[in-house]
Formats: structure tokens, sequence, C-alpha cells
């Protein structure tokens, strides 16, 4: 017999937190809970305001249809929807016990204003010391010369860096200059530096800083191909889709010796614990990308080890629909 559950929650976000010029007060998503005789799942279904394509109420119309083939014993093909295709996939995943328990939960710290809050960060990191920088949020030449004074004051350091698609040509010169030709190489990558993937292939063939794919792997006619000067792809599967289609494009990645790299769409610690597992099973010894919960007030039925925020149980959640 199966039945499944849907929860809602809202979390709220720290203040300051915006996404493409707009505000983020509260993450807002649902929890999925699959039942099949003993086994349990469950997943998260959370389009991300600005970046993924369906609003959150196509995601619940979505899912309920989905859940409702399932419970009667239809089992659809994945849904056309990213939000929704991940966050059922993970609760069949958990259900059949495909996904491992073990999970990589190491961090890359984040900055995305405050470089000295980032140096005292990583002081404290024990190992390999990677970085990831928001870049494009203020003026070229000003990120060019935060990011030349990380790779100075720390010889170790390996930065990874994310535009967002934000800079012109002129703009991504401008960053260009201010990085010292010697630490470019330290440059693990640089997240969708240009306005197009034309422009940002240039950029790099020019500059000598390796990029990434990032929006770009959500692009429809997107193939993981080798290409002078990328080195790395970024799958956010909430933004992307299903397990089994991250995992097709991990696996297109890794056999032509692209670095792919898993990352959050700041879900809650519910599913960031999923996205650590998931991280630890496709892409082993990969750092994923998914220092976000800082920018939450609380966590979500599981917690996030080291997390001192607190945690809302299952049982305070609004049930919303069951069959």
């Amino acid at each position: 017999m199966r039945q499944a559950t849907i929860y809602h929650y809202q979390l709220p976000m720290e203040s300051g937190v915006i996404l493409r010029d707009r505000r983020l007060n509260v993450r807002e998503g649902f929890i999925l809970h699959l039942q099949q005789d003993q086994a349990n799942g469950w997943g998260e279904v959370a389009p991300l305001p600005g970046f993924s394509q369906e609003s959150l109420a196509d995601a619940l119309q979505e899912t309920q249809y989905w859940l409702t083939a399932w419970c009667n014993g239809i089992n659809l093909a994945d849904s056309h929807l990213p939000s929704v295709a991940f966050g059922i996939s993970c609760a069949l995943a958990e259900l059949t016990s495909e996904l491992p328990e073990d999970a990589d939960y190491r961090k890359v710290p984040l900055c995305t204003g405050d470089p000295d809050e980032l140096l005292i960060n990583l002081a404290k990191m024990q190992g390999e010391k990677i970085a990831k920088v928001k870049v494009g949020l203020y003026e070229a030449v000003r990120d060019g010369m935060v990011v030349n004074m990380l790779l100075d004051a720390i010889p170790d350091l390996q930065l990874r860096l994310d535009a967002n698609r934000s800079w012109t040509q002129a703009k991504a010169a401008g960053f260009t200059k201010y990085v010292k030709p010697e630490y470019r190489s330290r440059i693990a990558f640089l997240e969708e530096p240009c306005k197009t993937p034309e422009l940002s292939l240039k950029f790099a063939a020019e500059s000598g800083i390796a990029i990434a794919w990032d929006e770009t792997v959500r692009d429809p006619a997107f193939d993981v191909i080798a290409q002078s000067g990328v080195t790395a792809i970024i799958i956010k599967p909430t933004l992307t889709g299903s397990i089994s289609h991250c995992r097709q494009l991990i696996l297109k990645a890794q056999r032509i010796g692209l670095t792919a790299v898993i990352s959050s769409s700041i879900e809650s610690s519910f599913g960031l614990t999923q996205l650590a597992r998931l991280a630890n099973w496709l892409t082993p010894g990969i750092i994923p990308g998914l220092d976000t919960l800082s920018l939450m007030q609380e966590q979500l039925i599981r917690p996030w080890p080291s997390s001192n925020l607190p945690l809302r149980p299952v049982a305070e959640l609004p049930r919303i629909w069951r069959t």
C-alpha cells in the first residue's frame, strides 16, 4: 500500500538576503513523505524565486498530480518541473534505500561582502583551504582587488568565484586587471562571468582564468562537452531536475575530465543534508557548495551537523495534502 503526505514550510531568512534584485524574507517550500509497506522516504520541493522556472503554486499542483498517480500504482516519468522532479526522486531514493546515508558535510565558506570575515573563517579551517566569493555584486575592479588580496594573504587558498552572468566584457577586463597573473591559476573556476556563454569563453581565453558553467547547464540545448577554458560544471539539483538526470550530467563531466560540483539553491537544512549525501555518493572527494544555512534563522526536521540554529520538527508543519 502506498501513501503520500505533503507538508508546507516557511522559514525566516536573515535580513538583507537579496537574490537577483529581490529581497528574500522567507524560504518557502514543501516536504514530501512517501510510505510503502514499512518503508519511508522524504524529499523537499522548494523552487527558488527568481531562479526556478516554476512557481510555488505550479510545484504544488504538479507534486499532487505526480503523487496521486504514484499512490495509485502508476510510476510516471520524471516531472518536467525541476524542483518537483528532484524532491520526488529524493523521496523515492530514500524509500528504496538508493540514496546512501553517508554524507559530505564539508562546506566551502561563502563570502558575499566582508572579506575580513572570510579570512577569519579560513584561518580556522583544517587541511585544504577553499572559499567561494560572490562577485558582480559590486564594481568589478573592487572584486578584483578583493580576490587578489585574499589570494595574497593565504598562499594555499583556492577560490571558487561566481559572477552570475553579471559582467560586460569591459567589467570582466577590469576584474582581470587587478588579479595578478601568478594568482589566476589559484582561481579554481569563475562561474559564468559574462552575459553569454560565448563571451565567457572569450574571457577565459584572454584572462587565463578557468570558468565553470552554472546557468548554462540548465539551458535546454546544453550538452557536456570539452571546451577550452572550461574546467567545471555546477549542478544545482533543485534547479536542474531528478537525481537520475543530475547523475547523467555528472558522469558525462567526469568522463571528459571536468569537475562536477553539487551546489545548493538555498534549501532548508533538511534539503542540504540530502544534497550532502548526494555529493558524497556522486562526486566523492569534491567539496560541495552547501554553505547557505547561515542565510536562515531556523533548521527544518533534520539538523546540519554543528549548526546551533533552532530546529523545527515536522510535527509543527501544517499538513496540506494526503492520499
